[in-house]
């Protein structure tokens, strides 16, 4: 027995009724591979670089300041005296690297964005089509309906008039048989 391969875009099918698939429009886009690939230094670059932009990060880093220079001021430690050269460094160091990697983050959205905003172009574009062509599928039954009505109208007037003919006929044909029955010459 053989089996025809299925196509992975193809929207699954229940109990008869053919169901749409909502993502139709993105599974062209699948293969792409963002511009620095998906290996695990860009994820983890990427993950990174979102992680410079929570709070949590935020308040570890204030706080992780506040204690090196309290204990550089008050003189617990003298690592690092005033003007923090040292942490001047590590900002530094930081920045060379939270740059790039922020880049790189915004680059790989951007990428993201791109592809996504093509597919909506393309599903909005078909529901154009689809609401054009139920547009004209309802004129169309709507001419149709107005034909139907035109045609339903003359056949009841047709009806009518064949009524009022048959009406007149039978009264004629009553006057005579009546006239016949009651002339004794006919007999």
């Amino acid at each position: 027995m053989t089996t025809q391969p299925s196509t992975p875009a193809a929207p699954p099918a229940s109990a008869g009724a053919q169901k749409r698939d909502h993502m139709r429009f993105h599974h062209p886009h699948v293969h792409l591979a963002s511009v620095y690939g998906d290996d695990w230094f860009a994820l983890k670059a990427e993950a990174f670089a979102r992680f410079f932009g929570t709070p949590t990060f935020l308040v570890a880093q204030t706080t992780l300041v506040a204690i090196w220079i309290g204990l550089n001021v008050s003189g617990i430690a003298k690592f690092d005296l005033y003007p923090f050269i040292l942490l001047n460094l590590a900002f530094s160091l930081q920045a060379a690297y939270a740059a790039p990697l922020i880049l790189l983050a915004q680059t790989r959205q951007a990428d993201r964005d791109k592809v996504l905003t093509e597919a909506d172009a393309q599903h909005r574009e078909a529901l154009a089509v689809d609401a054009q062509q139920r547009m004209e599928v309802a004129e169309k039954q709507s001419a149709q309906m107005l034909e139907l009505l035109r045609l339903n109208t003359a056949l009841t007037e047709t009806t009518k008039e064949m009524s009022l003919r048959i009406e007149t006929l039978t009264r004629e044909l009553h006057g005579r048989m009546c006239k016949t029955d009651g002339d004794p010459k006919q007999s």
